[in-house]
């Protein structure tokens, strides 16, 4: 996507040549999205799409909903499970233009905004792998829009659309609960906020937002409370001896996802903008600062998961859009040049592994590769039924077992996806694949790898067990 000064070439010619720039690049990541085997975790996304429902063990059910969608259009395939992720990713990308010209009024900043957010390493990988950060990124972007043109209009009736939009982040990610407060405290430290907090529409917002996120309340509410407690866990022990460690990683890996340039122009963005009043800076700040100062302060607990941080990039974005014409084109070329080269450069990776990382280090083969070998190889030694030891691995198998292979989830995890144990499985002697040392195996039958080629990425024991009274049957293609 490459964008030039304003005085080389006309508005329109640009806006024309970025929508096409973005057109070819929404369909080289669908081609990809078919081609690249499914991760653990879609595999995963996909079986509670097949058991809907309005919460999960995890997560709330906006994921599910939209690899539903996605499966009923083009069945139970790599593309139908991500087929809308690259789709939102175009229809963030185009919201965010309009967000980046609402807030930041004659700096022509949202077209700039927008190619720095598809020049990333994050979102280039993440318009490809569904996972809950695709629909909350979407909604998360939809609702700055939506505030970008409340500014700009001053019609109350834009709040439907920002509490309609945070409500469906909140139900695609807890992450979102920042969304609400960043908005609040955007309105709350500012006069014309607290104006428009006295009157009905923001509060009919929040009331909207509640009401689409309520099922999900009432699914926990009947289940426990397990998704929240799960969530909430997160931060119930403290590892002050390495927290120097999570942080480092924390920053160094937010600076390659960002890609490094696009990240140094982010930050001399906000720099530029800490002293200004206007609604666009304070707002892209609160949404920026108030999350990332939730994950800088989840370091005293464990590891900040690389993509977390997600929310904060369209605010980044913008911020990095935002410098003056003639600093921000002379960089704007290389930063989008090289974070699209990052990107084309991961993916190929996931394609045809060009770069010499050895598979058991190479972070794209130990999520996308050998997972159909493997599943063919489990079948071939012909279980009664074949399961794991860990959530994943199970996953995997229900989606690229052959048809005829029974798939068995051991565990309470699959409980809280609505499914009923099955009797006729009690007893029955099948197969559990385990890749942890510590688990014991008293039946052993043999050793599988999981390879990239010819070299190994995981290596798995086979151990003879009879199912529990509470096993289920996972759901297949």
């Amino acid at each position: 996507m490459e964008l030039r000064g304003f005085r080389n070439i006309g508005l329109a010619q640009q806006v024309n040549n970025w929508l096409a720039a973005l057109l070819g690049l929404t369909l080289l990541r669908l081609i990809l999205a078919g081609i690249i085997p499914l991760s653990p975790d879609e595999t995963y996304y996909w079986l509670w799409s097949a058991n809907l429902q309005p919460g999960y063990f995890d997560h709330p059910p906006m994921v599910a909903l939209w690899i539903r969608a996605g499966t009923l259009l083009l069945g139970p395939t790599p593309l139908g499970v991500r087929f809308l992720g690259p789709l939102a990713a175009a229809a963030g990308s185009v919201m965010l233009w309009r967000a980046g010209e609402d807030l930041f009024p004659k700096r022509h900043a949202g077209l700039l905004a927008a190619a720095f957010l598809n020049a990333t390493l994050m979102l280039g990988v993440g318009a490809i792998i569904m996972t809950p950060d695709t629909p909350l990124l979407f909604f998360w972007i939809g609702t700055i829009a939506a505030c970008g043109r409340w500014v700009a209009t001053r019609d109350g009736r834009w709040w439907l659309a920002i509490g309609a939009a945070a409500g469906c982040a909140m139900l695609s990610k807890y992450t979102a609960v920042f969304l609400i407060w960043g908005v609040f405290c955007w309105l709350l430290f500012r006069r014309d906020g607290r104006a428009a907090l006295k009157t009905p529409w923001p509060w009919v917002a929040i009331l909207l937002a509640a009401c689409i996120f309520a099922p999900n309340v009432y699914w926990n509410a009947t289940h426990g409370w397990v998704s929240y407690l799960k969530q909430g866990s997160r931060v119930t022990s403290f590892d002050f001896s390495r927290s120097e460690q999570f942080l480092a990683e924390l920053l160094v890996g937010q600076f390659a996802l960002a890609t490094p340039l696009v990240a140094v122009m982010a930050g001399v963005g906000f720099w530029r903008l800490r002293d200004s009043s206007a609604a666009g800076p304070t707002l892209i700040t609160w949404l920026t600062f108030l999350p990332a100062f939730a994950f800088v302060g989840h370091v005293v607990s464990d590891r900040v998961q690389a993509n977390w941080p997600a929310v904060i990039y369209p605010a980044c974005c913008l911020a990095a859009a935002t410098l003056p014409e003639k600093t921000g084109l002379r960089w704007a070329r290389p930063a989008l040049g090289l974070g699209f080269a990052i990107t084309l450069l991961a993916y190929a990776q996931a394609l045809a592994a060009p770069l010499p990382i050895p598979a058991a280090w190479d972070p794209v083969a130990l999520q996308l590769s050998g997972w159909p070998q493997l599943a063919a190889e489990v079948a071939a030694a012909g279980p009664g039924f074949v399961t794991a030891d860990d959530y994943a691995t199970d996953a995997e198998l229900a989606f690229y077992a052959p048809a005829d292979v029974a798939v068995a989830g051991i565990g309470a995890r699959w409980h809280y996806l609505g499914m009923k144990s099955t009797p006729k499985l009690a007893g029955a002697n099948g197969i559990m694949l385990t890749r942890h040392p510590d688990t014991i195996c008293t039946d052993p039958a043999g050793i599988l790898t999981r390879n990239r080629g010819g070299e190994v990425i995981s290596t798995y024991r086979l151990c003879r067990i009879s199912a529990p009274v509470g096993a289920v049957l996972l759901p297949r293609p």
